[in-house]
């Protein structure tokens, strides 16, 4: 799996006393047989000095553990880590030639992360039976260590996602006594792990992960408070709004890997946290007053502009989605050209409105009616018909437009 490149550095590494591992995600993943994107090693035996000096074309890269860049990758010399403070950053770290591969891995988080492969022998080194757990499917912590770094649980929980995997009892134990620990973490990394948690195959996964560690609600407690929270079992066999989100957000994965509209179908429901008691099981009205949530939501997570702007426009329209094939023609003209203008493509609602459904009816396309009907219908067929906004103003001429279009979908739907 090795180019001659990363030989001939082994090589040289290896005439200097020195050893070269691959290590990290590339080795799990290998040993996965998933595909590997970038290859990560360890170097042990060598000074940080000592490396430059062999390898004086390589490139100097990070701030708080400083790297190698040669030939694309990146060579990391062992270390070990000792905690002095609170937080995720809170750690002195000590690199040079006497830090062995096993010392090295022992600092890692979890053991399917703690595996290494001499890249010149083939020589497996698994301390901590991380091969064993791949097989199992089992997220598991190498020692009690992973309580020094509270970025640990929602790694956990990112890759149970990823893979799939359960989380071995004994590391949800541990990722429980991290809480207080959480709120150290900065806003911006909080953010980059949600991100990376919705590009895995089932992100729900994550926010189960969470909510069994009874830490659902430290960062995000908006999705927590849709636990328990009933719905019309007419149309939700599946229970709470919190299982329900889940369902629909894993349903959304499967048809996009697009993590912008994955947090759409998250947030969708929001609002139905906030119905009064004596309305429950209905939710009237839940798609307005989730918008003031998702709002609050994504001001405290920084999540970029466009994430705010769709979710809003998905949590405002998706009712209405849901019904749309009962809307008269005016309506449902009046529906498609209000979802063209907002941040939402009536696509990307389509793909959300289609799994916000439980009861596996017969799904709508009606994406490709309300784009065909903009394409068709606009401001250039009425210019054709000599109709303007000079000569009718703009109050008639938006009546018309809408007429207009109203009698292109009658003709359509009748098709």
């Amino acid at each position: 799996m090795f180019d001659e490149n990363i030989i001939k550095i082994a090589k040289i590494i290896k005439e200097n006393n020195g050893t070269l591992y691959l290590v990290g995600g590339s080795l799990r993943d290998t040993i996965l047989n998933l595909p590997v994107h970038d290859l990560d090693f360890c170097v042990t035996g060598i000074s940080f000095v000592k490396f430059k000096e062999l390898f004086p074309q390589s490139k100097i890269i990070g701030k708080d553990f400083p790297v190698f860049l040669l030939n694309s990758h990146e060579f990391a010399l062992a270390r070990t880590e000792l905690k002095t403070s609170s937080g995720h950053l809170g750690f002195k770290i000590t690199s040079n030639e006497t830090i062995t591969i096993q010392e090295d891995l022992k600092r890692r988080d979890i053991t399917i992360n703690a595996i290494a492969k001499d890249v010149l022998t083939g020589e497996i080194i698994d301390l901590f039976d991380g091969i064993s757990d791949l097989q199992k499917g089992v997220i598991r912590h190498v020692s009690n260590a992973f309580l020094e770094d509270p970025l640990r649980v929602y790694r956990v929980a990112r890759f149970a996602a990823k893979f799939n995997f359960k989380v071995d009892n004994s590391t949800i134990e541990l990722m429980k006594k991290q809480r207080s620990e959480l709120l150290t973490l900065s806003v911006e990394r909080i953010f980059i792990e949600l991100k990376k948690a919705l590009q895995t195959s089932t992100p729900s996964t994550f926010f189960n992960i969470l909510k069994q560690a009874n830490l659902l609600n430290v960062h995000f407690k908006e999705i927590y408070n849709l636990i328990d929270v009933p719905q019309p079992e007419k149309y939700h066999p599946e229970g709470d709004v919190y299982n329900h989100t889940m369902i629909v957000l894993d349903k959304v994965a499967k048809e996009t890997n697009d993590e912008v509209i994955r947090f759409c179908a998250l947030t969708h429901d929001f609002g139905k946290a906030e119905t009064k008691k004596e309305l429950l099981p209905q939710h009237i009205g839940h798609e307005m007053s989730g918008i003031d949530i998702i709002r609050d939501f994504c001001n405290r997570l920084k999540t970029p502009t466009i994430w705010k702007k769709k979710a809003i426009a998905t949590c405002k329209y998706h009712m209405k989605a849901g019904i749309c094939k009962d809307m008269r023609p005016y309506k449902l003209a009046k529906f498609f050209n209000e979802v063209n203008k907002s941040a939402i493509t009536l696509k990307e609602l389509n793909i959300i409105s289609n799994a916000d459904d439980m009861l596996n009816r017969e799904k709508l396309q009606f994406n490709e009616l309300g784009e065909k009907m903009i394409k068709i219908i606009n401001g250039n067929f009425l210019k054709e018909q000599n109709i303007t906004v000079q000569a009718v103003g703009v109050e008639k001429y938006n009546q018309i437009l809408l007429e207009k279009q109203a009698e292109f979908l009658k003709s359509e739907i009748n098709k």
